[in-house]
C-alpha cells in the first residue's frame, strides 16, 4: 500500500493532511524521515507518525531446506510429512514455500514470509534458472538436448515450454536447467523420451545453491548475501 494511503487509513486522515504532514517530515519509515507519498509500505516496514509506532514491522524470514524423498511441499497435509514439520522455528505457520517439489524429488526447498521476493524467484519471468540432477531409467538420447533448447508441446496445457539447457553427465545422469515451474515438468519432459525418471534433485534456484553441508531434512537461515541474489 502507498504511504499517502497507509497513513490517510491508519490515522483517519483527509489526503490533504497526509500531504502536509509528509511534508513537514513528521512521518518515519524504518528510522528514516519520508516525504514521498507513493513510497509502499511493506509488511517489514516500521512505520511512525510524529514519534508514535503504527506499525512495529514484523522481521523477514528466509530458511533453506534439504527436503528429503517422501515428503510434501505443503504446509498442512493429513496423510504425510511436509517440510514445515521438519522447520521447528516460532512463528512458522507464516512461511510459505518458493518453488515446490514433488513427494520423491530432493533437494533445495526456500520458505519465506516476504511474498515479493519469492514471486522474484518462481515467476518465470524473472529467468531464475532451477538446476536439476535427473537418472533416468534408460539411456538419454543426445537428442534430447536440442528438443528441451527448443521447448517441447505439453498437450494437456495446450502450451510450449519455454528452452531449457540439458547436459549429458553420464548414459543415464544428466543436469537440467528450467525457467518454469510446470507440473511434473522434467518427468513429462522425459517421458516424452519414453524414458522414466528415477530420482531427481533441485540443485540451486536462482544463484542461491543448496549449502552442502546441510544433510537431508535439515534447513538454516539465508545469508544476507543469498538472500540479495534474488
Amino acid at each position: 500500500m502507498r504511504l499517502d494511503r497507509y497513513l490517510a487509513s491508519r490515522a483517519q486522515l483527509s489526503r490533504q493532511d497526509v500531504r502536509r504532514l509528509l511534508v513537514d517530515g513528521r512521518a518515519r519509515v524504518n528510522g528514516e524521515v519520508t516525504r514521498t507519498m507513493d513510497r509502499e509500505v511493506r509488511l517489514f516496514d516500521c512505520v511512525e507518525l510524529d514519534g508514535q509506532v503504527l506499525q512495529a514491522g514484523k522481521a523477514a524470514r528466509y530458511l533453506m531446506l534439504h527436503k528429503p524423498a517422501g515428503c510434501v511441499s505443503a504446509t498442512r497435509d493429513a496423510a504425510h510429512r511436509t517440510v514445515l514439520d521438519l522447520i521447528d522455528e516460532p512463528d512458522k505457520d507464516d512461511l510459505h514455500i518458493a518453488g515446490r517439489l514433488d513427494f520423491n524429488t530432493t533437494g533445495l526447498v526456500l520458505l519465506t514470509n516476504d511474498g515479493q521476493w519469492s514471486r522474484r524467484l518462481t515467476q518465470p519471468s524473472s529467468l531464475q534458472g532451477k538446476v536439476y540432477l535427473v537418472e533416468t531409467e534408460d539411456e538419454i538420447d543426445p537428442a534430447c538436448v536440442e528438443a528441451f533448447a527448443r521447448g517441447l508441446y505439453f498437450r494437456f496445457e495446450n502450451l510450449t515450454t519455454l528452452p531449457a539447457e540439458l547436459a549429458l553427465l553420464g548414459p543415464r545422469r544428466a543436469r537440467l536447467v528450467l525457467h518454469e515451474g510446470r507440473y511434473h515438468q522434467v518427468k513429462r519432459m522425459f517421458g516424452h523420451f519414453r524414458n522414466r525418471v528415477t530420482a531427481l534433485h533441485r540443485e540451486r534456484m536462482g544463484l542461491v545453491q543448496l549449502d552442502p553441508a546441510l544433510a537431508p531434512g535439515r534447513y538454516r537461515p539465508l545469508t544476507a548475501e543469498e538472500i540479495a541474489q534474488v
